[in-house]
């Protein structure tokens, strides 16, 4: 069940008050009463409404104190002024000091009832913001970006250069290989390093809630959109977004997508109105997109809209010295949360190196830590890495025959390798590969994740 939002409505005059929080609650929201300003300040102390209906004359003191006085001790509250015949200048005032609006007495209840819904709206993009700006802006993340050779030493100097730019990038790059830190990367170190860095991963949502999740939506837009609800290009407003694996897009998001590039205007899914947002976008893919344009299956504006600065993330097999330095940072990781100290041995290490990695990093890390968990002293040797990156065991019996069931491979590998063949055949198009294997695009996806392959 929806809970209802709170307001606080804030009139020395006790009828006015007590019906107008009698209609408020058979309408649906959940109404609290104050006299004056004191009380008003008291009651936002003891629980801060989502909305706060101030009269704008009360005993105690002016309705402007008593706004100031609210912002600064529940800034994320919204504000509506109740004016009297003859202070709309002193509600026009309030608007400067941060009301949200104003509406005139006696106030209509359906007049009423849209001013409050705007005013819910934006308290839920505000505090949808405030959220994210805690948990996603994105501190400088060099430590975390390792690597010493030529090809990762290339790509770091880059993203100096990119950052600094207000374009937007497209990262290529093979699953696994980094792309979304290197994104978080180019953000860090960007003038909006202070704002939110969004992230939407495109091939885990279908088209109309992808587009709902971007663009927001209008109350009754839809079946079950009982509310208006912002969209992450509101919430990113003056920071980033991360459209990851932007290959998976259909060609009717393309065409939205490029307009908020071209114009930094959009509309919300059943809505008219024009939104602009002042937001840098930031697309990767382990697709050829070049490719997909020439198929139809990518439009070409956008492929040369998102691609005015790309940046392209090596493979491991291509960073020569950078396993041994991931391994130990990895390791180190990893001992800081459990409060060990093992480490990787050199004969270990060899194994790491002699790899050849098709999953890049992300399959790196994954190696690590489980050689951490199965080592039981405190120095990883061979025999604790998965079995597919250990060298052949010189005591070990010969090889049974083909026709032994022990010779051959798991289900779980053959179902791997199998997707790994479709999806090259396909060349990468989770559409098509799904179809081939005759499973949802969804359940595609599911396995991926599962088997370290998603990215």
């Amino acid at each position: 069940m929806t809970p209802r939002a709170s307001l606080l409505l804030v009139d020395d005059d006790d009828a006015f008050r007590r019906v107008l929080a009698m209609e408020l609650e058979r309408a649906g929201y959940d109404a609290a009463g104050a006299a004056s300003g004191a009380e008003a300040l008291r009651a936002v102390a003891d629980a801060p409404p989502q909305v706060v209906l101030l009269d704008l004359n009360l005993p105690d003191m002016t309705g402007l104190e008593v706004l100031e006085r609210l912002r600064a001790a529940s800034p994320a509250s919204e504000v509506i002024m109740l004016t009297g015949h003859g202070s709309i200048d002193t509600a026009i005032q309030a608007i400067r000091a941060g009301a949200f609006d104003y509406i005139s007495k006696p106030c209509p209840l359906d007049e009423l009832e849209v001013r409050l819904e705007r005013a819910l709206e934006r308290h839920s993009l505000h505090r949808r913001t405030t959220l994210l700006e805690r948990g996603l802006t994105t501190p400088d993340l060099g430590g975390a970006f390792v690597g010493a050779s030529p090809a990762f030493s290339r790509l770091l100097e880059l993203i100096g250069r990119v950052a600094a730019a207000d374009s937007a990038v497209l990262v290529t790059g093979e699953t696994g290989s980094g792309k979304e830190i290197v994104a978080r990367l180019v953000h860090s170190r960007s003038p909006r390093r202070e704002k939110p860095f969004v992230v939407v991963d495109c091939a885990a949502l279908q088209e109309s809630l992808l587009q709902s999740e971007l663009f927001g939506h209008e109350r009754g837009a839809f079946t079950g959109a009982d509310r208006a609800k912002p969209g992450l290009f509101e919430v990113a407003h003056g920071g980033t977004i991360f459209l990851d694996e932007i290959g998976e897009v259909s060609l009717p998001t393309q065409v939205k997508l490029l307009r908020v590039l071209d114009t930094s205007t959009f509309r919300r899914v059943g809505g008219t109105a024009e939104i602009r947002v002042d937001v840098r976008l930031v697309a990767a893919t382990n697709r050829d997109l070049a490719a997909m344009v020439r198929q139809g299956l990518f439009r070409e504006d956008l492929f040369y809209r998102l691609s005015t600065i790309s940046l392209r993330v090596p493979p491991l097999r291509e960073r020569n010295g950078d396993i041994g330095l991931l391994a130990r940072h990895f390791a180190a990781q990893l001992n800081e949360r459990s409060g060990r100290r093992k480490q990787i041995g050199a004969s270990a290490l060899e194994a790491l190196e002699g790899h050849d990695w098709p999953g890049n990093v992300r399959e790196l890390k994954h190696a690590v830590e489980a050689a951490l968990v199965v080592c039981d002293g405190d120095e990883v040797r061979p025999e604790h890495l998965p079995a597919s990156l250990r060298g052949p065991d010189p005591a070990a019996a010969p090889a049974e025959p083909a026709d032994v069931p022990g010779a051959l491979p798991t289900l779980d590998r053959l179902e791997r390798d199998h997707i790994r063949r479709v999806l090259d055949a396909v060349r990468g198009h989770r559409g098509r590969a799904a179809k081939v294997l005759g499973i949802s695009e969804r359940n595609l996806y599911r396995k991926l994740k599962e088997m370290g392959l998603g990215d």
